[in-house]
């Protein structure tokens, strides 16, 4: 392979990446805009910092888990069964850490309803966004 098709296709992939990283933080924002606004909380674009607090101990678990289960790898993005595979088994995982640092910060118990509302809504959530991309990169190739 020419030196410069190896760095084009590293161009790619690092781009691919970083577009998945962002819509996975904007699909994890929204999801904690909608908690905060179903709870009567301000989550609109004045209450970012507070949305983002509300998102953060989620975005850690799933940034902390998606890189070791393969959420990112080229293989997987551009493939949507796998996609979707691959985003399940990350959010399986990352949930309960998500939950446990929701939990430690803020010095609370867990309910079950939100634990499992936050589980099939971020999966939902996770599954529409990563597997229309995965879609629309398995059109490309």
């Amino acid at each position: 392979m020419a030196l410069h098709e190896q760095s084009h296709q590293a161009l790619s992939s690092r781009r691919r990446t970083a577009i998945l990283v962002m819509g996975d933080a904007v699909a994890l924002l929204i999801f904690a805009a909608i908690g905060r606004a179903s709870h009567g909380e301000e989550a609109g674009l004045t209450a970012l910092a507070q949305v983002a607090e509300t998102a953060a101990p989620f975005m850690i678990g799933w940034f902390a888990v998606a890189p070791l289960f393969g959420a990112y790898r080229a293989h997987v993005t551009g493939a949507p069964l796998r996609m979707l595979a691959s985003t399940a088994l990350t959010w399986l995982i990352a949930w309960p850490v998500g939950l446990g640092l929701r939990a430690l910060i803020r010095q609370t118990s867990i309910p079950l309803s939100f634990a499992l509302v936050t589980f099939i809504t971020v999966l939902t959530m996770m599954a529409l966004w990563r597997g229309a991309f995965a879609l629309i990169a398995a059109k490309r190739s």
